[in-house]
């Protein structure tokens, strides 16, 4: 019933895409390649789950694991108190999660329908935990592509914007797929997503799981955020920037993110994340949304990073997102003191049953004097002014 649930373009959005690429023609990527074909991205087989049976689950404390001293100190100047929970966090068991693809099953259908027990993530709604010693990735429905093995709070980012049908979505560092999965099934064949990631191998996961998803109105990228930033300016309505940072928030999962960590490692991501946020503001339509997100804890990946856009770029705001009991929010004085800097969310494991995570979103103020591209449509043409 779900395997077979294909998806096909009208030639009124074959028109449309054909557009989009004309506006990709400067860019160093085929235009064909913004189908999937597999031509251009060969199918992989999906990694399977990794096997985190019991004796083998990783458990990380001060004892156990070489945490970095300056990250230990920075970490309990940040959370006084609440320091020792933190630190106990690490030797409680890591949450396992997936997240319903809403295009092809619904939840009481997929509830209805799973092999296996599930209970739903609370501030999620189409997002379930799940145990352990389940391996979801060999149940038919996953190749079915009904769901997505995520980490509950990496769902939250993709969460908090609200897509709606008919946008045109740009997730820029969008490889493995988690936010441009559910960004696609979010417009429901409508609109266009343009899912991107510099790295080319990537790339080519990315497409595997926005196949896998049978999301039909997606443009795959593998190109640079500047020359994305040249061809499409103001041009988005809403935009994922879940930029590559330390991954502080990850240390409980991925043990060896823990080991690599330095000081310096951050300061230089901090970089590298004021270059990527200033180029996706500039591609945001005035009147658009722009979610930034880490799984990081650092102050100068997160607050710091928030703030040089919001100083740079005066027509960017703070917006509202949904809140929840296990939130909590950021922290003016580790930016540069703005108090709107309040409305940002900070994920912390001992608080929620997930990893770590920090979310801001963005509003481009509407301005007379910049005018976002404007689309106009008639039955077999589509134009850009």
């Amino acid at each position: 019933r779900y395997a077979g649930k294909i998806h096909c373009l009208s030639e009124a959005s074959l028109n449309f895409y054909g557009m989009v690429l004309a506006n990709f023609r400067k860019l160093s990527i085929p235009a064909s390649a913004a189908v999937s074909e597999n031509k251009y991205f060969p199918a992989r087989p999906h990694p399977p789950i990794k096997n985190y049976s019991k004796g083998n689950q990783p458990i990380m404390n001060e004892n156990t694991t070489q945490l970095h001293p300056a990250f230990l100190t920075r970490m309990k100047e940040m959370l006084g108190n609440e320091y020792p929970a933190f630190l106990s966090s690490f030797s409680a068991p890591r949450t396992y999660g997936l997240r319903i693809n809403t295009s092809k099953i619904t939840c009481e259908d997929f509830e209805n329908l799973s092999p296996f027990p599930t209970r739903q993530i609370p501030w999620i709604k189409n997002g379930y935990f799940y145990d352990e010693d389940i391996r979801p990735s060999k149940c038919p429905y996953y190749q079915a592509g009904l769901y997505y093995l995520q980490e509950p709070s990496a769902m939250t980012p993709a969460s908090r914007i609200p897509i709606e049908p008919g946008d045109r979505v740009l997730d820029l560092c969008a490889a493995p797929g988690g936010k441009a999965t559910a960004a696609g099934a979010a417009l429901q064949g409508q609109g266009l997503l343009v899912a991107n990631d510099i790295s080319t191998s990537r790339a080519r996961a990315l497409l595997r799981n926005l196949e896998l998803f049978g999301i039909p109105n997606v443009f795959v990228a593998n190109e640079t955020p500047a020359k994305l930033t040249k061809a499409f300016p103001e041009f988005f309505d809403k935009i994922i920037l879940d930029a590559p940072c330390s991954g502080e928030g990850m240390f409980r999962k991925e043990e060896a993110l823990a080991k690599d960590w330095t000081p310096e490692k951050s300061m230089e991501l901090s970089e590298i994340q004021k270059e990527l946020i200033l180029q996706a503001a500039d591609m945001l339509r005035p009147g658009g949304l722009m979610l930034y997100s880490t799984c990081t804890f650092a102050p100068a990946e997160d607050e710091q990073t928030v703030s040089w856009l919001l100083e740079n770029r005066p027509d960017m705001e703070l917006a509202e997102m949904e809140d929840y009991e296990g939130f909590s929010h950021g922290v003016p004085e580790w930016g540069n003191k703005n108090p709107e800097l309040i409305k940002c969310i900070r994920i912390f494991p001992h608080k929620m049953n997930g990893e770590g995570h920090f979310l801001a979103l963005f509003h481009k103020k509407d301005r007379q004097s910049r005018k976002a591209p404007v689309l106009t449509q008639n039955r077999t043409k589509t134009h850009f002014h």
